[in-house]
């Protein structure tokens, strides 16, 4: 038995390959050429008196800088309220330090469901001080934490993006306190 493709699957097949590899190609355009170089978070028109457009230089917001051990830092960007009753907290961590960094393993918390998953921000913590609650990262199903997990070694000035998932406290609440082992702990505010 022989196998005969047709032109029409190959010219598929190809106008696929060829369509992918422009929307690759397409998605790393437009940047202005020094991706080897730190991003800044201020806006490319600050100091020069006009105004940004919408999309174009503006700062990215920061809700809190929280400093760790061996030059990490954990930016927090967002704490997003979801509509199935959870906050989802978004940023990076940073290694502002010298040398080679791991996120250290007590951020995992010391759960011991938790802790057969690995390394992971399981160990953060939400506290509302005004209803005097505190609220710990969700776990699925088999027990992971909704968290960013086994993050690899972190480089000097290199960042890599974590998130942690938690209950929602009351829509009344807007501003938490974030806190996350061997990290500085800060006030974040929750948005949506």
């Amino acid at each position: 038995m022989s196998v005969r493709f047709t032109t029409r699957v190959r010219s598929g097949a190809v106008a696929l390959v060829v369509a992918a590899g422009l929307a690759l190609g397409a998605s790393g355009c437009g940047g202005n050429g020094d991706d080897d170089k730190p991003k800044s978070r201020a806006s490319a028109t600050e100091g020069r008196g006009s105004d940004p457009s919408a999309q174009e230089g503006q700062e990215e917001a920061v809700l809190a800088e929280l400093k760790g051990r061996d030059g990490l830092v954990l930016i927090l960007e967002s704490a997003t309220r979801d509509a199935g009753g959870f906050v989802t907290v978004s940023g990076e961590i940073k290694n502002d330090g010298s040398d080679d960094a791991r996120v250290p393993i007590e951020t995992r918390g010391d759960e011991t469901e938790i802790m057969r998953h690995g390394g992971s921000f399981g160990g953060a913590t939400l506290v509302d001080s005004a209803s005097k609650k505190r609220y710990y990262v969700l776990r699925d199903t088999d027990g992971r934490p909704l968290t960013t997990t086994n993050i690899p070694r972190i480089k000097p000035g290199e960042t890599v993006p974590v998130f942690m998932q938690f209950p929602a406290p009351p829509a009344d609440t807007s501003e938490v306190t974030f806190q996350v082992p061997t990290f500085a702990s800060g006030t974040i505010q929750i948005s949506g």
